[in-house]
Formats: C-alpha cells, sequence, structure tokens
C-alpha cells in the first residue's frame, strides 16, 4: 500500500510552486521572452489543472463546514484564473508581444497570486477537519493528480460538463 498523501502540505506545495511560476511568467512575459513565457505557461496547465480539479471537486465542498456558501465563490475566482490563463495563452501564442501585451500578462500573472495567497489561507481550515476527512482529502487529491487533466483541458471538458 503507498504512503497517503497528506493534503495540508502537498496544497501548501502546490501554492508554493504556482507562486513561484505566475513570478517567473511575469518576468518573462515584461521581457517579452515569449518561448519562456509559454513553458511556463505550460507547466502551469499542467500542475494547476489536478489542483483546480481537486479543490472545486472535493477541498470546496468540505470547506462548507466552515465557509458555508462562501466556499462557492471560491469557484467564481477559478472562472477568472481559467479565463486570465485562456488569455495569456492566446497572447503568448503569438510569435511574439509587444510592450503593452508583456505588461498585460504579466499584471495578470500577479493578479492571480492574490487567488494563491488566499486559498493557502485554507490550510489553518483544513487543520481542523477529522483525520477521516483529511485522509478522504488526500485520496482525492492523489487521484486528481494520477489523472492528470491540464488546466484548460479540464476546464473545458470535466469541468464545463459538471455545470
Amino acid at each position: 500500500m503507498s504512503a497517503k498523501l497528506n493534503p495540508i502540505v502537498e496544497f501548501r506545495e502546490d501554492h508554493r510552486k504556482i507562486r513561484d511560476s505566475l513570478l517567473s511568467l511575469a518576468s518573462a512575459a515584461e521581457a517579452r521572452d515569449v518561448a519562456k513565457g509559454r513553458d511556463i505557461l505550460g507547466q502551469i496547465n499542467v500542475m494547476v489543472g489536478p489542483h483546480f480539479r481537486y479543490e472545486e471537486e472535493t477541498l470546496y465542498p468540505a470547506m462548507k463546514e466552515f465557509l458555508g456558501d462562501y466556499a462557492d465563490s471560491l469557484i467564481k475566482e477559478h472562472d477568472v484564473a481559467i479565463e486570465t490563463a485562456k488569455t495569456a495563452a492566446r497572447l503568448l501564442g503569438q510569435p511574439s508581444l509587444t510592450e503593452e501585451e508583456g505588461k498585460d500578462v504579466a499584471k495578470a500573472a500577479r493578479a492571480l497570486l492574490v487567488h494563491v495567497s488566499n486559498c493557502d489561507g485554507l490550510n489553518i481550515l483544513a487543520e481542523r477537519l477529522s483525520q477521516e476527512k483529511l485522509d478522504g482529502l488526500g485520496e482525492h487529491f492523489a487521484k486528481s493528480r494520477a489523472e492528470g487533466v491540464p488546466l484548460l483541458q479540464w476546464a473545458d471538458t470535466i469541468r464545463k460538463a459538471k455545470s
């Protein structure tokens, strides 16, 4: 039997990686380094897909115990993040960026840091969940990662089918 995934530790570690990737994306965009920006955005897409899926399908419903309907507003934040990622992908799909486009991508990447920071705060609440619930969260997080559906693919298929 494999070791259980600790959802609190893994969640925080994901947020650190996402934070660093968004800061790198902002720097690449400001430098108008399209190839580097595209590469970083691709990494974010792969990393964030399973993370968002876990949050929406498992963590946010569990957080209703503490937050009530406010947990639903976190899904609306994901809507904004997904649209931002699509815009960045469209801009970085071009052969080059204008200075203004580079600033737009950088600004969008930095704006997403607010969600990363707010979302990481859910860990303080998750610590109050029973061990049984934490084990269930860990199983779902591991399953989401194992399936590995990238963000934009998940948003346009699995997520869309559930709404």
